[in-house]
């Protein structure tokens, strides 16, 4: 399977539906008269953008090792994921910003226009329809293992769930008549604090990686019991680990008999090293230091 190709093909395919999704929900959010629907499209917009975003950081990231990047260009995807992250910490500020004038300008005795049916059917297609997409493309994003990917799939959920905001505002200003029109606009100030948290969430982990931050200490012991399991090896430690895009760069010590030959020596720690590719994926970035056993 080409890595690079799937994530076109999945990107693609949510591209596409927001590309529908956004001109829809704009139509439907100024015919209808809608607040939270307005705000949602600039949702999907946001949506758009990061699927362009995903498919020019993918193409670089699956570029091979060169002299100027010789751990390859990962970190790109990782970049990816940190750009999506702050696209959606703006459009979460700018919806939450609007949706926060209207409900003043209703608290100073202004009267809010209801929406209309149209915006509530465009809520209730975007749930149904930006609800697929998050399945299908965290399904993708677990089977490419790839950060960009699955920071898409979240920015997708997120949209369906702030078209549920969208919808019970929308639909409560309709239904419970005209003084509960600022349910409208006060929906969309709820989802644009949820899409906060989503950025939050990605930006702490794309940030993380491209600041060199280490893996989960889980994830360390693991490596360091896998060291150890094989004969020979004694007392792995001065572990240090790192992110490469989806993949992992890993260096540590071990300590070995000294009085085996180098060769002896070079093949066991080449059997640490084939034991953690095996297990990480062939794309980690293994460096073991070979130190002799104390007298």
């Amino acid at each position: 399977m080409d890595r690079s190709k799937e994530i076109y093909k999945v990107t693609l395919w949510g591209g596409t539906v927001n590309v529908l999704l956004l001109a829809f929900k704009f139509v439907a959010g100024i015919m209808g008269h809608s607040a939270a629907m307005v705000a949602d499209a600039v949702h999907s917009l946001s949506d758009f953008v990061t699927d362009v975003v995903v498919l020019v950081f993918v193409h670089i990231s699956g570029k091979p090792e060169d002299k100027s990047h010789e751990f390859g260009h990962g970190k790109f995807e990782t970049l990816a994921q940190t750009l999506i992250g702050f696209m959606l910490l703006a459009v979460s500020v700018g919806i939450v910003y609007g949706g926060l004038a209207k409900i003043a300008t209703w608290l100073n005795g202004e009267q809010l226009k209801a929406p209309g049916m149209l915006a509530l059917w465009a809520a209730l297609l975007s749930i149904v329809l930006k609800e697929g997409v998050f399945h299908y493309t965290m399904r993708k994003a677990k089977q490419l293992d790839s950060q960009a990917v699955e920071a898409n799939a979240w920015h997708h959920r997120s949209d369906a769930l702030s078209s549920i905001g969208t919808a019970l505002g929308i639909g409560g200003a309709i239904f419970l008549g005209q003084r509960w029109a600022v349910l409208d606009p006060l929906a969309s100030v709820i989802v644009g604090l949820f899409i906060v948290k989503v950025a939050v969430v990605l930006l702490r982990g794309g940030i993380g990686d491209l600041t060199e931050q280490s893996l989960p200490d889980e994830v360390e012991q693991e490596m360091l019991r896998l060291a150890a399991s094989v004969p020979g090896v004694e007392e792995p430690h001065d572990l240090r680990t790192r992110r490469i895009g989806s993949h992992y760069a890993i260096e540590l010590h071990i300590l070995m008999d000294a009085d085996i030959s180098l060769r002896q020596a070079h093949d066991k720690a080449s059997e640490v090293e084939d034991l953690l590719k095996k297990h990480y994926g062939e794309e980690t970035h293994v460096i073991v230091h070979v130190e002799p056993l104390p007298d």
